[in-house]
């Protein structure tokens, strides 16, 4: 992973309910910058269901990246199971490059396992652009849907109870896909493009492939087990790294 300006971001968690209107106003600033056809009232409605949030400020204290979370629970096959479900998530494209989001989610995460002794916890995420897809196979040894992997059917069934509980109709489990309602935003044209060198990773292509009209704002239901042995060394990495690491 490049370090880029990461430096200067400094990451913490907080509950929604903490958030002042100010911060509010910053989250949609920043998002507006990366994504189109933003109605104001859907993004805060969509904050309000949230329970946490990550927040990312520069020296400034300006926030220039944030991810919501929030848990859903469900039964299947009888047994229950529960899921982080990521939300809105963007961090300024001057800052990509930085390690702070994926070290404070990585945290938190490793908390809720340790937590959750023999709970069935899983990652719920959908994703429309290449470089969420692309934290999968940086960050967990198993994840689905993904590159010359058969899907476990219990996996299977967890991802598509979680989608129809949070999407309903838009989703479409033959095809994995959330489909874009009209009120859906996109990534703005030049953020995130896929060239053809990108294509080059086979995990992009494969994203691609699953998921041809992201560019329309279709979302890919993704899915990963939470375990502290399903975690890449590179997450351990990432996640232990301290500011004098920096």
């Amino acid at each position: 992973m490049e370090v880029g300006q990461h430096a200067i971001l400094k990451g913490y968690i907080c509950e929604r309910s903490q958030l002042t209107e100010q911060d509010r106003y910053h989250m949609l600033d920043v998002f507006s910058r990366h994504f189109e056809k933003i109605e104001n009232k859907v993004f805060m409605r969509d904050l309000d269901e949230k329970e946490w949030v990550i927040l990312l400020r520069d020296e400034h204290g300006i926030i220039q990246g944030f991810s919501t979370m929030m848990i859903l629970t469900d039964r299947v096959d009888d047994i229950p199971v529960k899921a982080l479900f990521s939300g809105d998530t963007i961090v300024a494209k001057e800052h990509w490059g930085s390690p702070e989001l994926a070290r404070i989610w990585g945290r938190f995460v490793l908390s809720l396992i340790d937590r959750g002794k023999g709970e069935r916890l899983f990652w719920f995420l959908i994703c429309q652009g290449y470089r969420t897809y692309r934290f999968l196979p940086l960050y967990f040894r198993e994840f689905y849907p993904g590159l010359d992997r058969p899907f476990p059917p219990f996996d299977k069934k967890v991802r598509d109870a979680l989608a129809r509980m949070k999407f309903g109709e838009q989703f479409d489990p033959a095809t994995g896909i959330i489909h874009a309602h009209g009120l859906q935003y996109r990534l703005r044209h030049g953020i995130a493009d896929i060239t053809s060198q990108k294509m080059t990773d086979p995990h992009i292509g494969f994203f691609c492939m699953m998921n041809p009209r992201h560019a329309e704002g279709d979302e890919l239901a993704c899915i990963a087990p939470l375990t502290r042995e399903n975690f890449r060394e590179v997450a351990y990495r990432i996640i232990s790294w301290k500011d004098t690491d920096l």
